[in-house]
C-alpha cells in the first residue's frame, strides 16, 4: 500500500533545494532538543498506562503510542548526533508490573489514563507545528512535519477509542445569546 505521507514528503522534498549544508539556528536545535525530550518523558508516561490499565484496547493504544514514540525518538536521536546537538537526559524505563497489584488510590483509571495520553499527544503536535514554523532548514521543517502527521493520524485512533468508552473530555458548547438552542 502507498503511504500517502511519504509521497507527499517525497514530492515536497523533490521541490525545494536542500540546504543541509548550512548550520542550524539556535531555534531549529531548541526545537529538536525539547521535541526528543518530550518524547523521553511521554515514554515513561506510557510505560506506566500499559503498566496500569487492564483494558485490552487502551493496552493495543499505548503500545501502538510507545512504538511510535520509538521511532521518532531514534529519528530524532540521529539526526540530533549528526547535527552535534547535545541530547537531553532521558529517564530510565519503566520496570513491567502487574496491573492487579497497584493498590487503590494509587492505580490511576483508565479514563485517567487515556486522557492524559491525549493530552500528550496534543502537546506534541503543537510542538512538532512549532518547530516546523520555525524551520529554515528543509530537512528540519519536513522531519517535524512528518513527526505531526504521525501523531495527528495516530490522534484519530486514540480520539475515536475514547468517544467509544466515554472518556472524551468535551468543554461545555457555545450557544451565542439569541441564537436558537
Amino acid at each position: 500500500m502507498v503511504n500517502i505521507l511519504e509521497t507527499v514528503m517525497d514530492a515536497i522534498k523533490s521541490m525545494t533545494v536542500q540546504d543541509e549544508d548550512q548550520p542550524l539556528h539556535v531555534g531549529e536545535v531548541m526545537g529538536c532538543w525539547m521535541y526528543l525530550a518530550g518524547l523521553e518523558l511521554a515514554k515513561v508516561s506510557v510505560q506506566t498506562g500499559i503498566n496500569t490499565t487492564t483494558d485490552d484496547e487502551l493496552k493495543a493504544i499505548l503500545e501502538e503510542d510507545l512504538k511510535l514514540g520509538t521511532s521518532q525518538r531514534e529519528r530524532l536521536h540521529d539526526f540530533m548526533i549528526k547535527e552535534g546537538i547535545t541530547l537531553p537526559s532521558a529517564p530510565e524505563d519503566m520496570p513491567i508490573s502487574d496491573p492487579n497489584s497497584i493498590p487503590l488510590g494509587v492505580k490511576l483509571t483508565d479514563d485517567v489514563i487515556a486522557n492524559k495520553l491525549s493530552l500528550k499527544i496534543v502537546s506534541l503536535i503543537m510542538r512538532a507545528a512549532g518547530a516546523a514554523s520555525e524551520s529554515i532548514r528543509t530537512d528540519v521543517g519536513l522531519l517535524f512535519i512528518q513527526f505531526q502527521a504521525e501523531k495527528l493520524a495516530f490522534a484519530t485512533r486514540l480520539k475515536h477509542l475514547m468517544r467509544k468508552r466515554g472518556w472524551i473530555k468535551v468543554p461545555p458548547f457555545y450557544v451565542p445569546s439569541g441564537s436558537q438552542k
